[in-house]
């Protein structure tokens, strides 16, 4: 089997290592395998892939979009970001509770977030280069976000002491998490 599934602690978010075929010239592995993907329990169809590059200390998020949520599968392709997923299903036991993972081009692993997530991630190393396949297609007229540094969520993003994170002007006008709103349903639809 190509791929190693590892369910985390919020259900419906999975770390996934690729076995990764190495030698003196250099590596091949398999970014997705539809079979694979299927036969691990997750059957989501991908419509749109995405790339961004951003240099030490950026940190972008945390997005989500309304109607036409999105399912992400994404992956550091060069260099190493601290990757987050807030999960906003309101009907959820972890509700506005956070998983992150460090996801490294060395190690070639992956992270499968869901539709009804928060998503963000800090950038760890000189430059990142970051790239994720989406269920839906993005919709700028759609999105929504949540304050990165939100106190009730409590992110812990491996920020060095003395660093304050780049973001954009967007991002620092993310409203908090409402504890009292209701987000998406349990099968990421929205419902707010």
């Amino acid at each position: 089997m190509p791929f190693e599934f590892k369910k985390c602690p919020i259900e419906g978010l999975y770390e996934v290592l690729p076995k990764v075929f190495g030698d003196s010239r250099g590596y091949f592995f398999e970014v997705y395998n539809k079979k694979e993907f299927t036969d691990a329990g997750l059957s989501m169809e991908f419509v749109q892939d995405n790339q961004s590059a951003s240099s030490k200390g950026v940190l972008r998020g945390l997005h989500f979009q309304t109607l036409h949520p999105q399912g992400k599968l994404v992956r550091a392709v060069f260099g190493k970001v601290y990757d987050v997923a807030v999960d906003l299903r309101k009907n959820s036991n972890t509700f506005g509770k956070y998983h992150g993972i460090i996801l490294d081009s060395d190690l070639q692993n992956q992270f499968y977030i869901p539709k009804g997530f928060a998503h963000g991630f800090y950038v760890l190393s000189d430059t990142a280069v970051f790239a994720y396949k989406c269920t839906d297609f993005y919709h700028p007229e759609d999105e929504g976000g949540i304050m990165w540094n939100d106190t009730s969520i409590g992110i812990n993003w491996n920020i060095e002491s003395g660093i304050t994170p780049n973001l954009s002007k967007k991002d620092t006008e993310h409203p908090p998490l409402y504890l009292d709103k209701d987000y998406f349903d349990i099968n990421g639809n929205w419902i707010g």
